[in-house]
C-alpha cells in the first residue's frame, strides 16, 4: 500500500486525519500484545492529572507491547537501517484528552542506544535503552538499572476475523499523549486497522518492579499482529 492509499483509507478512524502534512513514517511489525486489567487507584499514581484514564466497561487496562520498529524516517527522507530499525517494548495505558482517546506510555524501551537517544530528543518520549534480543518466536529484554526483564516464547495462532469490542478498544488508538515537565504533548497518528492473530505462550517471564502492582506474569488477554504502517504528525504542546 502506498502512502497516498494509506492517507485515503480512513473509514475505520474515530475522527478525521489532520489537515496538515504528516511528519514521520514508521512500521510497527511483529507485535506481541499482553493486556492487563488493573486497579484504577494504583494506575492513577502513574498518569498525569491532566489526562483522564479511559475505561472499558468501567475498568482500566494497561498493555505490554513488544514489537520491531522499522523504516522510521522523516517525510521526504530515506530511512537509515542502523538507526531506523530497532526492537521496542512499551508499557501503555489508555487515556482521553481534547475529546480524543489515545495512549499514554508508562515506559518505552529500545534495543539500540543511539536510536533511543535520537527518538527521545526529537519526540520527548521517555525512551531508554535495554538489551533486547529477538529471534524466531522469542523475545527477550533486560535492563539492569531498573531490574526489568521480559522473556517470551510463543507460537502464532489463527487470524481473528471478527474482533471483539475489547480488542478494538485496546488497539485502535490514533493519538498519543505524553507529559514533560512543562507540557502535555499530543501526537496524531494514522494506520490501517491492526490485523490480529491468536497467540500461544510457551514461556512468559515478566518483571518490572516499578509496576509490580499493575503487571503480573499472567495477562488478561494476549494476541499477535504482523504489524501496521504508520504516519505520525508533529507534536502539539499543551502547557501545563
Amino acid at each position: 500500500m502506498t502512502i497516498q492509499e494509506l492517507l485515503t483509507t480512513t473509514a475505520h478512524r474515530p475522527w478525521k486525519i489532520p489537515n496538515n502534512n504528516w511528519k514521520f513514517y514508521q512500521e510497527w511489525n511483529n507485535a506481541l500484545f499482553l493486556h492487563y486489567q488493573v486497579d484504577l487507584n494504583e494506575l492513577e499514581k502513574f498518569v498525569p492529572k491532566e489526562l483522564e484514564i479511559d475505561l472499558f466497561d468501567g475498568k482500566p487496562w494497561i498493555s505490554v507491547v513488544a514489537f520491531t520498529m522499522e523504516k522510521i524516517r522523516p517525510k521526504n527522507l530515506p530511512y537509515f537501517p542502523p538507526i531506523s530499525n530497532f526492537d521496542e517494548i512499551n508499557i501503555r495505558t489508555y487515556v482521553k484528552s481534547n475529546n480524543k482517546t489515545g495512549v499514554y506510555f508508562l515506559s518505552i524501551e529500545g534495543g539500540k542506544m543511539l536510536s533511543c537517544k535520537i527518538a527521545r530528543g526529537i519526540s520527548e518520549l521517555p525512551y531508554r535503552f535495554s538489551k533486547i534480543k529477538r529471534a524466531n518466536q522469542k523475545y527477550q529484554s533486560e535492563n539492569s538499572y531498573f531490574n526489568d526483564k521480559l522473556d517470551i516464547q510463543f507460537t502464532i495462532g489463527n487470524k481473528i476475523t471478527k474482533k471483539t469490542k475489547l480488542i478494538n478498544w485496546l488497539t485502535e488508538r490514533y493519538a498519543l499523549f505524553q507529559d514533560t515537565d512543562k507540557s502535555i504533548n499530543e501526537f496524531e497518528i494514522h494506520h490501517l486497522e491492526w490485523p490480529i492473530n491468536e497467540i500461544n505462550l510457551s514461556k512468559l517471564e515478566l518483571n518490572y518492579p516499578r509496576f509490580k502492582k499493575l503487571i503480573s506474569e499472567q495477562p488478561s488477554k494476549i494476541h499477535y499482529s504482523k504489524g501496521v504502517k504508520v504516519l505520525a504528525w508533529e507534536k502539539i504542546k499543551n502547557d501545563r
